[in-house]
């Protein structure tokens, strides 16, 4: 599962990104609603954030939205199965239409262990990304909740490299097919097989850093 991401700003990819998310209009409509834009440290489900769609003009463009979905009487809702979405009421419609893209230097993943007398509990944190990437582009759907936009990340089954740290992956695409995945014309499904799934996963110590790729990377709180 993905519930924690985080964003690096003083990156020239995340620059621009950062940008577009603040001038928009729908910024200040999150204010008046009491949620900042954040674009920055790690960002936790509820968060507003920069995320990657479809305008009404049919161009690409970056908008703040919520993370989550609201299901009535129920939790909410911060991830999706890419395998059952386009059967599901609450991601049906956002499946064939409705897709985005959220941008992240990295995720993190606690690791999901089994105790004494099986029962599950949660063990160390790891910080993982696709190898050799400098963003990390996460699969999402998203729709229209009190007239602001929120979202919701796609998951799959994990790489070999994960499978010892928990049973699911955020999907992560290729930055190249970023703008076919949010176009409303394109059919999904034919995108999972290009998943990337060859990923760095390092433990993080108590403080949240690690050493990755030879840079120091500190996980906000």
């Amino acid at each position: 599962m993905c519930t924690r991401y985080f964003i690096e700003p003083d990156t020239e990819e995340f620059r621009d990104i950062i940008a577009a998310a603040e001038k928009s209009r729908l910024a200040n409509a999150f204010r008046k609603a009491g949620n900042a834009v954040l674009t920055s440290g790690e960002i936790r489900p509820t968060n507003v954030v920069p995320v990657i769609a479809t305008g009404k003009s049919g161009r690409k463009a970056v908008f703040p939205m919520k993370w989550g979905f609201r299901i009535p009487n129920g939790p909410l809702v911060v991830n999706a199965r890419s395998e059952t979405a386009a059967r599901k009421t609450s991601f049906r419609e956002a499946w064939k239409s409705h897709r985005c893209v959220i941008p992240a230097s990295w995720y993190f993943e606690w690791e999901h262990l089994l105790g004494t007398g099986g029962k599950k509990k949660t063990g160390a944190k790891y910080l993982i990304q696709p190898r050799g990437a400098g963003m990390t582009w996460l699969a999402g759907l998203y729709r229209l909740e009190d007239d602001l936009p929120v979202f919701t990340v796609l998951t799959r089954e994990p790489a070999d490299e994960l499978r010892r740290i928990h049973d699911r992956m955020p999907l992560m695409l290729p930055e190249d097919l970023v703008d076919r995945w949010i176009r409303p014309e394109t059919k999904p499904e034919e995108l999972l097989s290009y998943a990337l799934t060859d990923v760095i996963a390092e433990k993080t110590g108590e403080d949240g850093e690690t050493l990755l790729s030879g840079r120091n990377y500190g996980a906000g709180r």
